[in-house]
């Protein structure tokens, strides 16, 4: 070893390996597939759908395009993960992917049934709360089985979601653009950052 090296303590060393392999498990464990740069493009189209629909009083026009929005978030989603999955070598069919998927749908189907009751009992203006509290359930639970960042940003969304239900009403579409807007962008920026797009 060279004069003018300095010697690395044994236990720097050891701390920095056990760093480098539960990093490795941890990915190995994860799904990893989730879409920065897809939660960047989500979160767009959601600030564009909250300017289109105005407030939840003008409640058919609203919640048409909400809809329409959530569908878009789901294509969007969906291409995004494959691609990535697809660059990076997971599996979308098994082992992390396969437990995101099954721990992520059931909140949404849920949400889905309470939005046709919602929507039916004439309770639309309550709908970005249920939706932001699910979707950010949904997140949480598909994020036990990702990396951290993941349930983080779950329990953002439901933090959002609380925090609309406890506001008037009528803020309820400003809620709906800060979380599928601004939360997806944030996070989505974070993502693509840390866990390459």
């Amino acid at each position: 070893m060279p004069a003018d090296t300095p010697a690395v303590a044994l236990h720097d060393r050891a701390a920095e390996n056990l760093r480098f392999i539960r990093s490795a498990m941890e990915r190995a464990g994860s799904f990893t597939a989730v879409p920065g740069r897809g939660g960047i493009w989500i979160g767009a189209t959601a600030l564009a759908a909250a300017y289109v629909a105005g407030t939840p009083a003008t409640s058919r026009w609203w919640l048409a395009v909400w809809l329409a929005e959530a569908g878009v978030a789901a294509a969007i989603g969906i291409v995004a993960t494959a691609r990535k999955a697809r660059r990076s070598g997971v599996s979308l069919a098994a082992g992390p992917a396969r437990r995101f998927a099954l721990a992520y749908v059931p909140p949404l189907a849920a949400g889905g049934v309470l939005t046709v009751v919602f929507a039916s009992n004439g309770l639309v203006e309550r709908l970005p709360g249920m939706w932001l509290l699910l979707y950010g359930a949904a997140v949480a639970a598909g994020g036990a089985f990702s990396v951290r960042i993941v349930p983080a940003m779950g329990l953002g969304f439901m933090a959002a979601g609380v925090l609309s239900f406890v506001a008037p009403a009528v803020w309820g579409n400003l809620f709906m653009a800060g979380g599928f807007g601004g939360l997806h962008i944030a996070f989505g920026l974070a993502i693509a950052k840390r866990y390459g797009g």
